[in-house]
């Protein structure tokens, strides 16, 4: 029986004799690659290549993903910044508008206060009031309001002085007259008001009177 196996064929190679010398070539290609590797490469040599190779993709991954939050970046404040710019046009073209419109509306009002005597009551008169309320409506549709400055410490961000008065009667910095008025659209200024300020150094004067009743 043993001498029966060790006549059979190989079953590897199906009793080929072309198949049994590829077998036998390619076991030998085999071990000449792991000769080579082990001849010119060692194992720790090629651990550490490929090592290299992972912190370099490692890297480049980093630097990908660094790369792509800058650019997310600078896409959302450039929208950030377009929107803010076509608002604040957007507030420049309509506040052109009004203050045309409140300058309208300033003169009518001017001209309601200043009527002749002989035309109050009139027909003409009646219908300038008209038009002065009317104006009035549409301002306040858009949120236009007039400022309230007469008596009010004066606001060099929403007034302009336009002229210092001496006075004792009020402290001073205080507006005494209105000499045009002032605008808010929303929560901002649209047009400042002119105004006089009072002027006066009680602090000034309340010593010296301190000093002469001594």
């Amino acid at each position: 029986m043993n001498d029966r196996n060790d006549g059979a064929p190989d079953a590897a190679t199906n009793g080929n004799p072309e198949q049994a010398g590829h077998a036998s070539s390619g076991g030998t290609r085999a071990a000449e690659r792991i000769a080579a590797l082990d001849e010119d490469a060692p194992v720790a040599d090629v651990a550490d290549s490929l090592e290299r190779q992972l912190e370099e993709a490692r890297q480049a991954a980093e630097e990908a993903k660094a790369g792509w939050q800058r650019a997310q970046a600078d896409f959302t404040n450039y929208k950030r910044r377009t929107e803010q710019e076509r608002v604040a046009s957007g507030n420049r073209a309509s506040d052109s508008l009004l203050l045309k419109v409140v300058a309208l509306a300033d003169d009518f009002n001017l001209a309601i206060e200043h009527v002749p005597a002989d035309a109050t009551g009139s027909a003409w008169m009646e219908g300038i009031g008209a038009i002065d309320r009317k104006l009035r409506q549409i301002l306040e549709a858009a949120g236009v309001k007039p400022m309230n400055t007469e008596g009010q410490p004066f606001d060099p961000h929403e007034q302009q002085a336009i002229s210092y008065e001496d006075t004792a009667d009020v402290p001073d910095g205080t507006v005494i007259k209105e000499l045009q008025r002032g605008y808010y659209i929303g929560d901002r200024v649209l047009r400042p008001a002119f105004v006089a300020v009072a002027r006066n150094d009680t602090t000034t004067k309340d010593n010296t009177t301190d000093m002469d009743k001594e």
